[in-house]
C-alpha cells in the first residue's frame, strides 16, 4: 500500500540565497506598495463619480483591501529585518511538498511516520533526512 505524506523543505542560508530573498521581499513590498496605490486611486474615483450613490460598504471594501497589503508590507519589512540578524549557515523551512510512500505488513509505523526533510543549498539537494 502507497500513502502520501508531507516532506519539509528546507534551504541553508547562503550569501547568495540571502541577496536572492532580499530581493524577491523587496520586489514583493514593491509590487504591494504600487498595489496600494491603485486601490486608493481606484477608491477617489469611485467616490467621485458615485458621489450619491456611494455607500459607506463601498468605501469600506477599498479600505479592507488597502489594510491587508500595508499588514503583508510590514510583515515582510519584519522579515527584511530578521533575514538581516541571520547568520549565514542557518536552516530556513522553504516549503512542504507531498511524497508518496511505501508501507507493508511489519514495517515500523513509528519509522515510516518520522518527519522527513530535504536539504537546499543554493538550489541544489544537500542532504535527506
Amino acid at each position: 500500500m502507497k500513502i502520501i505524506r508531507n516532506i519539509v523543505v528546507k534551504q541553508i542560508l547562503t550569501e547568495k540565497s540571502k541577496q536572492e530573498l532580499f530581493i524577491r521581499f523587496e520586489q514583493q513590498i514593491e509590487q504591494l506598495n504600487k498595489e496600494i496605490g491603485q486601490l486608493r486611486f481606484e477608491k477617489k474615483k469611485y467616490e467621485k463619480t458615485k458621489k450619491a450613490q456611494a455607500s459607506p460598504l463601498d468605501a469600506s471594501r477599498f479600505d479592507k483591501e488597502i489594510s491587508s497589503r500595508i499588514e503583508k508590507c510590514k510583515l515582510l519589512q519584519f522579515q527584511l529585518e530578521q533575514l538581516e540578524i541571520l547568520p549565514v549557515g542557518t536552516e530556513l523551512k522553504e516549503s512542504e511538498v507531498q511524497g508518496i510512500v511505501e508501507i507493508n505488513e511489519g514495517d515500523n509505523w513509528g519509522e515510516l511516520t518520522k518527519e522527513r526533510t530535504i536539504v537546499i543549498k543554493d538550489g541544489i539537494i544537500e542532504e535527506i533526512r
